[in-house]
């Protein structure tokens, strides 16, 4: 008994120091007790929990220096982060380049990098070549869209380029000289200033149409504004509108567009956020090109542009044709229906304001004396039997325009054409492609070298 009092004394003691007072009662005592024990954690569990934060803290603070040293070296790797295109708006012609400024273009994935200088008129070439210069030979004006503009290359590697340097040695009597007027995102209705203010004035003896697929599209205002979120009213580019008897005229284009133009909704937040972080971070660029991250989806239309651009007279279709509320549309839903046979009415009016377009073209240089020709971009425009070609060269046919088939030059070639004439991860045309289409036009020209007389 009494070593059990000294055993009591000697190891209870600091307990019984905390020990409450003896008007406490018994039930007291163990609540206390009870609210001690409770708000005490285990010592295993506040070991397990530190760790986790230390491992936590440890890899992020790690992915933030692999962040860090990515994002210095591959601002030091690369030349700059993202292509930048400084536009500006000409009465009377629409949205083109500044004159003398610098374009910059890159395709992270196809590790292309590309300084260009537009020249004094705001296209993407050489400087134009004087009027008496001109009318010494046989001048060629090149018109289209971004196949013409070929911001992917250098202005040595672009098409026109090649093809008068190969026109000196081969065909040197014809003294060719070359002038390209491009801009992406146009077609042959938008085009027409491009020879009224511009080629008209070096009096070209062969004016060449570039055609690709979606011209079709580019040159239908519904089809157009709808992709862009446009008024279809106030458009950047010359344009088509059916008057009160349903027949085809030119508008010009209008200065308070973008005013009028509806905001376009990113497919999803997320997207739009990482988009957004793209354009200023190299390491989140090279990132969103090793589709580790968002992919990158281009902007669609509102519900709302939807309803707003099918009330008007151009456009009842849309709801009916390729819109639905909440409906995750593309820029295939107005391009992809010209590859089938058959289409919806829509687009087969599509087709007349591209025949129309090509029309304008036609009676301009009929009154100027020289020759129009049309130039089907391939492969993306094939031959016989392909629904764009035939579809574009029935236009070409019943107006009597001669059309330049790359295609069957490349295939002729043994080439494939959806082989080495493309960029990997970018549509257009590169070096080899290029060069192709020079080869295509310099043999036409070769079979009917009248065109220069």
């Amino acid at each position: 008994m009494i070593q059990s009092l000294a055993h009591n004394i000697l190891f209870d003691a600091p307990r019984l120091r905390r020990m409450p007072f003896k008007s406490e009662s018994h039930e007291a005592r163990s609540i206390q007790s009870n609210a001690l024990v409770s708000s005490t954690p285990p010592r295993k569990y506040v070991r397990v929990s530190r760790a986790l934060v230390w491992n936590a803290a440890v890899i992020i603070l790690g992915l933030l220096l692999v962040a860090l040293v990515g994002e210095l070296y591959l601002r030091l790797a690369n030349p700059f982060l993202q292509t930048s295109v400084p536009f500006q708006f000409v009465d009377g012609v629409g949205l083109i380049y500044e004159p003398n400024s610098e374009l910059r273009y890159t395709d992270w994935e196809d590790d292309n990098w590309v300084v260009s200088h537009t020249n004094s008129q705001g296209f993407l070439d050489r400087e134009p070549v004087s009027a008496e210069r001109a009318a010494e030979g046989c001048h060629i004006a090149f018109i289209g869209d971004s196949v013409v503009e070929a911001k992917e290359v250098p202005s040595a590697d672009k098409f026109h380029v090649r093809l008068e340097e190969m026109a000196k040695r081969e065909l040197p009597r014809l003294n060719i000289a070359t002038q390209a007027y491009g801009i992406a995102n146009t077609g042959q209705i938008h085009q027409i200033p491009f020879y009224d203010e511009y080629a008209r004035h070096l009096n070209s003896k062969l004016v060449v149409l570039v055609f690709i697929g979606n011209d079709f599209s580019n040159n239908s205002t519904a089809l157009y504004s709808l992709r862009n979120g446009l008024d279809p009213d106030r458009m950047p580019y010359t344009s088509a509108q059916r008057d009160e008897n349903g027949a085809l005229k030119l508008r010009p284009p209008d200065p308070e567009f973008a005013r009028f133009a509806f905001p376009l909704q990113l497919m999803s937040s997320c997207a739009g956020a990482w988009n957004r972080m793209t354009q200023v971070s190299y390491f989140a660029k090279w990132l969103d090109t090793k589709n580790l991250m968002w992919a990158d989806r281009p902007p669609i239309p509102t519900d709302e542009y939807a309803n707003m651009i099918a009330e008007r007279s151009c456009c009842a279709w849309i709801l009916d044709v390729i819109w639905r509320p909440g409906l995750k549309w593309t820029y295939s839903d107005t391009v992809r229906p010209f590859m089938k046979e058959h289409m919806p009415p829509i687009f087969e009016d599509a087709l007349e304001y591209t025949a129309f377009g090509i029309e304008q073209f036609k009676r301009r240089t009929d009154r100027d004396g020289a020759t129009l020709a049309i130039l089907p971009v391939a492969p993306y425009t094939g031959t016989q039997g392909d629904p764009h070609f035939d579809r574009m060269s029935a236009i070409a046919e019943e107006r009597g325009i001669p059309v330049i088939s790359q295609y069957n030059y490349v295939v002729t070639q043994g080439h494939d054409p959806w082989g080495d004439g493309l960029w990997d991860s970018d549509p257009h045309w590169n070096a080899t492609g290029h060069q192709w289409a020079a080869e295509a036009i310099l043999e036409w020209l070769k079979e009917n070298q009248d065109v220069c007389d």
